[in-house]
């Protein structure tokens, strides 16, 4: 089948599900070659932790800037701009982790490329996807971020092991360069005269940020969003996904080293299902909701409230149980669960943000990926300096219970988001 062939709104979710692939590969990616090259250099825990959480820093800091810029000057142009500078950053700075501030400088410069790049999905996908497929086409897109992650821990330990640490910064950085080929390439703005009544159902060129008198965007609603409790619902949970998925991701590699004494080099393809896992409920999250909604089984609101509570309840059960299992497949199987039904849980909150503002989806999405980000910086943060304090009482870090706490503060923050997304989320479209 040609290209020109396949409907252009699913060549732009194809092209943001490689996006978020390959974002998640360089994710991955500093975590393993970093600790590779941290541990070599005698690096404490928490001293890795502040350098792994510093691409959070900058992460947050263009979170709600970026919804800005997508909504005012069009998510196609930011999304093609922050991959061109966080891929020349991954090329041009050497990893060296005894030269401190030039990596501080480079993370801070990557989060705050990458920070664009969620924002500007969402500003896109609003153009381009119509209500009846928002939640398989949005978990598609999303759901590369878990193939990329697992697509990392799959492949990326071997390049650090035959070619060293730095080879991995190359790397992403070509397959950065690839995928902004593919984006000038292929991606495009959606024409004003297609989907008629897109306006009405809430997506379309009509959202599109050009000077058309009366469907410029002439003022965004920021006391109004800022005050509305769906939003803080979906804020909320977004905070709670991404401490548990960020957690994970960057300290995983570290319970296996240190607290199972397995190296991951050593390890076949099981590191890679907890991520793959992901990315099948993902995609079985979109559809289930698609089909309680186009069914009429479930409404809007229903739906996302039922995926949510599922997801996060499951997450937060297999979280808590993990420092029990001693073994690497133990591991595996329970971090598979806890990842897998995130996943799940994401086709409640995070489509929520185009039920209820599809003209404001970018700001939406930015204003709780600050969330998010915040998670990431106060949990990988935290989590290395609840290490170093667990070692004092434990001498290292192979006793279960140095790890007990580390796991159990994103169990209890599922079920806390649980209760606060039943009682204030919403499907209803809230802002015109």
């Amino acid at each position: 089948m040609k290209l020109s062939n396949i409907p252009q709104r699913y060549v732009i979710v194809f092209l943001t599900f490689l996006s978020t692939s390959v974002c998640y590969i360089e994710r991955v990616g500093f975590s393993i070659a970093y600790t590779v090259a941290a541990d070599a250099a005698g690096i404490n825990q928490s001293s890795k932790g502040t350098i792994l959480s510093t691409f959070f820093i900058g992460y947050a800091c263009s979170q709600v800037p970026g919804g800005w810029a997508a909504q005012k000057i069009g998510g196609r142009k930011v999304l093609l701009l922050s991959f061109v500078l966080w891929s020349s950053t991954c090329f041009l700075v050497p990893l060296d982790p005894n030269r401190v501030g030039l990596l501080v400088f480079a993370r801070l410069l990557v989060g705050v490329a990458q920070g664009f790049i969620f924002p500007s999905i969402h500003t896109v996908l609003a153009q381009w996807v119509p209500p009846h497929e928002r939640s398989r086409l949005v978990s598609i897109t999303t759901s590369g971020m878990y193939l990329g992650a697992a697509l990392g821990m799959w492949l990326l330990p071997a390049l650090v092991e035959f070619r060293g640490p730095e080879s991995v910064f190359l790397a992403e950085a070509l397959a950065g360069v690839i995928w902004s080929l593919l984006w000038i390439r292929y991606a495009t703005d959606p024409p004003r005269s297609e989907h008629p009544k897109a306006a009405a159902a809430g997506f379309g060129g009509a959202l599109l940020p050009t000077n058309v008198s009366h469907h410029k965007v002439t003022h965004i609603p920021w006391k109004k969003i800022m005050l509305s409790l769906p939003v803080w619902a979906i804020v909320v949970n977004n905070f709670t996904f991404h401490y548990a998925l960020y957690v994970l991701m960057n300290w995983l590699p570290t319970y296996f080293e240190l607290g199972l004494k397995v190296s991951l080099q050593g390890m076949d393809s099981s590191k890679m299902v907890p991520y793959l896992n992901m990315f099948v409920f993902s995609i079985v999250g979109g559809f289930i909701a698609d089909y309680l909604i186009t069914k009429r089984i479930l409404s809007v609101t229903r739906t996302r409230k039922f995926l949510n509570t599922v997801g996060f309840l499951v997450a937060s059960a297999a979280l808590m149980a993990l420092p029990q299992f001693r073994t690497s497949n133990g591991v595996i199987l329970c971090s598979s669960v806890a990842l897998g039904f995130l996943a799940l849980g994401r086709a409640g909150f995070a489509v929520n943000h185009m039920d209820i503002a599809p003209r404001y989806a970018g700001i939406v999405m930015g204003v709780s990926n600050t969330a998010g980000t915040l998670a990431g910086i106060i949990g990988v943060d935290l989590t290395g300096k609840l290490l170093e304090a667990s070692k004092l009482i434990y001498s290292d870090l192979s006793h279960p219970e140095s790890w007990r706490v580390v796991f159990f503060i994103p169990g209890l923050l599922c079920i806390f988001s649980t209760v606060v997304f039943l009682l204030f989320s919403t499907g209803e479209r809230i802002f015109d």
